[in-house]
């Protein structure tokens, strides 16, 4: 009986299907549902009963469930307790403004939780900037957009698609007063005026290919690459914006002054990756600290805390 297949099944059984699990561990579908045969002939009985809905623990799969979770929680106790009395070191990783108002605190405070000897240097920058600092060895791992990532330029960094963000159309209530519904078609704000960053930001990146996907020619009238004058232009009801929801939450009280609508268009979304230095090159305080971002970018979409955000798969 090994640990995988104690983690596959145990997962399977929380999320009521495989291939949820085999999206939350990882792997693909057919190895989660292998780790479950290979425990079900271990164990010589039935463990899940399988339908077209899904799955659900057999009476023998539940007894077996209880123990195999406690397993498991004590194991993951067990090797923060060994880590955290041995890790030391610093790590240094870059967040863009809009990423690191959603994940930078709960990344430092899972750190700080994990493994208080690691001194932590957080960077928020734009990513163009934190893909020269990745590039010269100034940081060991940063959130990236997909439209930004060089593959001859960065062939030595380690790359890992993690998630997915839908972008919305952001305007103040004094600037356009009428309600907006939850979502929107590019051709409705086809004549609104628009602030946007400028060409070489790297989220105007990513929106100048999708609007070239949707074929969409927006009306932009300022440009602002400072995300705090860009609010204030927001606010004084200079145009509307496109952002993903991350953004909101630099904003104080942002339902008062402000409103949105999902852009609905297929494909509009801002693909994310974790970029970091290779594994030979990660420092042990790196590797740990790439694990804990994945693990809160996880959490936090899982209990719904990033809006707009889901984890990313290849279909």
């Amino acid at each position: 009986m090994e640990l995988r297949q104690l983690r596959s099944f145990v997962r399977a059984v929380e999320v009521g299907s495989i291939s949820r699990a085999a999206a939350d561990l990882g792997l693909v579908q057919s190895a989660v549902s292998q780790h479950i045969a290979q425990l079900e002939g271990e164990l010589a009985t039935r463990l899940l009963h399988r339908s077209p809905h899904g799955i659900a623990a057999t009476e023998a799969g539940v007894a077996f469930f209880r123990e195999a979770q406690l397993i498991l929680r004590r194991l993951q106790q067990a090797t923060r307790e060994a880590q955290a009395a041995r890790l030391k070191g610093s790590v240094s990783v870059g967040f863009s403004p809009t990423t690191a108002a959603v994940i930078g605190m709960p990344f430092l405070l899972e750190m700080r939780a994990r493994y208080p000897q690691v001194m932590v240097h957080l960077v928020e920058s734009l990513s163009g900037y934190l893909s020269e600092m990745l590039n010269s060895r100034q940081l060991d791992m940063a959130i990236l957009f997909r439209e930004r990532i060089d593959a001859r330029r960065n062939r030595r960094w380690q790359l890992e698609s993690i998630l997915d963000e839908d972008l919305f159309y952001i305007v103040s209530r004094q600037s356009r007063p009428e309600p907006l519904s939850k979502t929107i078609l590019l051709t409705e704000i086809a004549e609104y005026p628009l602030i946007l960053p400028s060409g070489p930001h790297g989220f105007r990146t990513t929106l100048n290919l999708l609007f070239e996907q949707a074929q969409f020619n927006p009306t932009i009238t300022v440009e602002i690459d400072s995300l705090n004058l860009l609010v204030d232009a927001l606010l004084l009801g200079l145009g509307g914006t496109i952002q993903p929801w991350a953004f909101l939450t630099r904003i104080p009280d942002a339902q008062t002054h402000l409103q949105w609508a999902r852009i609905s268009e297929k494909g509009f979304a801002r693909h994310s990756l974790i970029c970091s230095l290779s594994d030979e090159e990660l420092t042990p305080a790196g590797l740990a600290a790439r694990v804990v971002l994945r693990h809160c970018c996880r959490t936090l979409i899982s209990e719904g805390k990033w809006i707009g955000a889901h984890l990313h798969t290849d279909s």
